[in-house]
């Protein structure tokens, strides 16, 4: 049959093209899959053998519908978009809607039997059918583009680099946004951006955090998880040492107020002089307990009253808190606020973090501040990219041994190097004549209304804190290297 349509040679274009696409295909299904078997164990209620079953069936059900899908290709007529490109712009809507539809929270409360039903139906529209629509015809786009069969291996590779960049691109892209956003805020400057952004959405977090409180205390067998929440348990300290609990404690207080990175002294420096700083230290130090406490009594309590392991680490509020909201009513719209703040939470610290550094270069270099911004934005991103790599193309290299990360390097570089050392530094040089010197300390920090700072602490400061922290500092290695 005569085509008069000019057709291209075949070209980089069309392996780039041909990339992209399958980066997308394979970003969206790691996407939706990353989260499934933990969305339907921890969330959804349903044993992970049923789970599995499910999923074994679908596999069994996907070597059908593959194979039934590319007859139904093969043999469709072809058209103005060709053979295959219809089928993508057909089901592209479906896999959308069927990837809603998976993660449907709300149904949590639901039976037994019906959240199993809910489960197998969506996921095999899902994965076997919708997904499957779509992935078989492109795969077979590659017949359409060019008949060299050379040509034809080169797509395949090309394809294969999508799938494999789609992975590592939703870590960047996060990372990119976040960077992105905590640089747009350090550029509005403290008062119209920082102070501005940070002060509306702790408010809303911390009143969240009341009403969290207060519906998880009344969860059934939530007594046992206040129990275990506060109650002292010696033995237990005993067996692991009290050297290594005060060890912990000090290294969380380092950790959580920042103060060896310098935070605490950048934000001090905006202080008016009306206020004293050790009155504000103090409401800083009765806020953050005060968070930690609210935080213990939400996930506490629910991991007892929903029989979650409470030594499972950090990720206790991805599981517990789903819980918590799939029985309160309006559950979905308090999940989805809650985690929005807690989101702006976290950018809070990034906000802080990169303020120093954006601070500094406006002070010390006289940059203007939102030239210095977005300089120090690309500064940040370049070195970001490892930690956005360690959990997938760079996740052979295990600096600190085997199961380790980028992410445990770093974390290991900040919480037990430059926290404890720059907290060191900062006591010396606000305690020691070659520094700033005892006096001029106390003479800036008691000005303004509030408490003073205890003069009889200078012996403790100046010897016996310095020493503490040289404790944490040594620990830390100890703990990492030779435990």
């Amino acid at each position: 049959m005569k085509n008069d349509k000019v057709v291209k040679p075949f070209g980089f274009k069309d392996k780039i093209g041909y990339m992209f696409g399958d980066f997308a295909n394979d970003f969206t299904f790691i996407l939706s899959s990353s989260f499934l078997m933990k969305f339907y164990t921890d969330v959804m209620g349903v044993s992970a053998g049923v789970v599995g079953m499910i999923m074994m069936i679908a596999r069994f059900v996907d070597a059908f519908t593959d194979v039934t899908m590319g007859q139904i290709v093969d043999r469709s007529n072809p058209t103005k978009d060709g053979k295959f490109r219809p089928w993508l712009k057909r089901m592209c809507g479906p896999v959308a809607i069927a990837s809603f539809l998976i993660f449907q929270s709300g149904l949590a409360g639901m039976s037994y039997g019906f959240k199993v039903a809910w489960l197998f139906v969506t996921y095999i529209l899902w994965g076997s059918i919708f997904y499957t629509s779509v992935n078989i015809p492109y795969g077979s786009m590659a017949s359409a583009i060019s008949a060299d069969p050379k040509d034809r291996a080169e797509l395949s590779t090309w394809r294969t680099i999508g799938s494999t960049l789609a992975s590592p691109f939703e870590q960047v892209l996060g990372m990119t946004i976040v960077v992105g956003v905590g640089c747009l805020v350090c550029a509005m400057g403290v008062q119209k951006g920082v102070e501005r952004v940070v002060k509306v959405i702790m408010v809303g977090l911390l009143a969240i955090l009341v009403l969290l409180v207060v519906r998880s205390l009344t969860l059934p067998g939530a007594g046992a998880g206040v129990s275990f929440y506060l109650a002292p348990d010696v033995e237990k300290m005993q067996s692991v040492g009290w050297y290594a609990v005060l060890n912990a404690a000090m290294t969380q207080a380092f950790f959580t107020l920042s103060v060896g990175i310098g935070n605490m002294t950048i934000f001090g420096s905006y202080q008016s002089k009306d206020r004293s700083l050790t009155g504000e230290a103090m409401w800083i130090m009765g806020l953050d307990t005060f968070v930690a406490l609210m935080a213990g009594l939400i996930i506490f309590p629910a991991c007892f009253a929903f029989g979650v392991e409470p030594g499972s680490g950090p990720g206790l509020v991805f599981v517990t808190l789903p819980n918590i909201f799939n029985v309160m009513a309006g559950g979905q719209l308090w999940g989805t606020l809650f985690f929005i703040f807690m989101s702006f939470a976290a950018l809070s610290t990034v906000i802080a973090v990169f303020e120093n550094i954006i601070s500094y270069s406006a002070d010390v270099w006289g940059m203007e501040r939102r030239r210095a911004t977005w300089l120090h934005a690309v500064g940040i991103w370049v070195c970001s990219l490892p930690c956005a790599l360690g959990f997938n193309l760079l996740a052979d290299f295990q600096p600190l041994g085997a199961g380790t990360c980028v992410l445990d390097l770093e974390d290991f570089l900040i919480s037990n190097n430059i926290l404890p050392l720059g907290g060191l530094f900062f006591l010396l040089f606000c305690c020691l004549r070659r520094g700033w010197g005892w006096d001029n300390f106390i003479a800036e920090v008691d000005q303004g209304v509030g408490m003073k700072f205890p003069r009889w602490l200078r012996g403790y400061v100046t010897y016996v804190l310095p020493c503490l922290i040289i404790f944490v500092f040594v620990m830390g290695y100890v703990d990492k290297f030779w435990k």
